[in-house]
């Protein structure tokens, strides 16, 4: 990393914002004081602008979003461009980070926003929201002290049934609850895959819209998914949880 920039006096804090899951109101899922510190923001760092002024409008954000200072995060920014992100934190001032969905920096690029803020000696400040892999797991009833996110598999089929086999093997092997997820339009090949690909035995959670009004969780063996009806994944944000 390059130097860091001589701070003020005073520095603001990068605070990360979580944001909804899907369709529901703000008080279903976020603590008012979260609400309340986001209302106090002027700054932000958002992985897509339009996805942020949807979500700081439905939380009734009180200030004006096209005066608002929002600033998406580049998937290639070098130190330079972080820098002068993080440069109203740098003059004082708080920064929010969002992410689309869910919790900034877990899965999501503004990891690296955090590692430069950190590098700066500038505060962090994680607050609290929902994070589909850990309500995922939460509710799974899978192994909870052990368990790894892979984020998504290899698209062609014999690579993914390649990794589900070694996944399934590592976690037979470690007793680790293995999670990843898949793009929406793709979900049901992915559950096609999982069914045909593992043991009977393999205990598999599907977890899908979180939070919102058609919430689905539910944890079988492979054998009873087998003869179990499916639920509706097409489209839909989708947490797969597996531990053999």
């Amino acid at each position: 990393m390059s130097g860091a920039p001589a701070p003020a006096t005073r520095t603001g804090a990068l605070v990360l914002i979580p944001v909804a899951l899907g369709e529901a109101p703000w008080p279903d899922f976020l603590p008012a004081t979260v609400q309340r510190r986001t209302a106090g923001i002027r700054h932000f760092v958002v992985e897509n602008a339009r996805a942020a002024r949807t979500h700081l409008k439905q939380t009734g954000y009180p200030g004006t979003l096209r005066d608002t200072d929002i600033r998406e995060l580049a998937a290639d920014a070098g130190d330079e461009a972080l820098d002068a992100l993080l440069a109203p934190a740098l003059a004082g001032e708080d920064i929010g980070l969002m992410s689309d969905a869910g919790c900034p920096a877990v899965a999501d690029p503004g990891a690296r926003l955090v590692a430069r803020a950190h590098f700066l000696g500038l505060r962090v400040m994680p607050l609290v929201g929902p994070s589909s892999i850990l309500l995922g797991l939460m509710g799974s009833g899978l192994n909870g002290q052990s368990f790894a996110f892979h984020g998504y598999l290899p698209v062609p089929p014999e690579a993914r049934d390649r990794q589900l086999r070694a996944l399934e093997d590592e976690s037979r092997r470690l007793d680790r609850t293995q999670i990843f997820i898949e793009t929406p339009y793709r979900n049901d090949r992915l559950l096609a895959a999982l069914l045909h690909t593992c043991q009977p035995r393999t205990r598999l959670c599907i977890a899908r819209d979180l939070t919102t009004a058609s919430e689905y969780l539910r944890t079988h063996t492979i054998a009873a998914w087998r003869e179990t009806p499916l639920p509706a994944l097409t489209k839909r944000p989708a947490l797969f949880l597996l531990l053999a």
